[in-house]
């Protein structure tokens, strides 16, 4: 494993993608989550995790940088 606690695997399927995320230790027990997604339903969860990464860059980076920062 990496310095991450979790796993990521997408592989394509031939009506769409499947997604593993691996997590080793859920309650005591290593757990994998395996979704089975349509194109349509792949392209709604890209979507939504694009939004979700964008809000919270702007929540960590509320103003646009003027270049005076320290």
């Amino acid at each position: 494993m990496s310095e991450r606690d979790w796993t990521l695997q997408v592989s394509p399927t031939d009506s769409g993608v499947r997604i593993e995320i691996g997590l080793p230790d859920l309650g005591g027990a290593p757990v994998t989550a395996t979704l089975a997604l349509d194109r349509s339903e792949a392209r709604h969860l890209a979507r939504a995790l694009l939004a979700a990464a964008g809000d919270a860059t702007e929540r960590t980076f509320p103003h646009p940088a003027t270049g005076h920062e320290r």
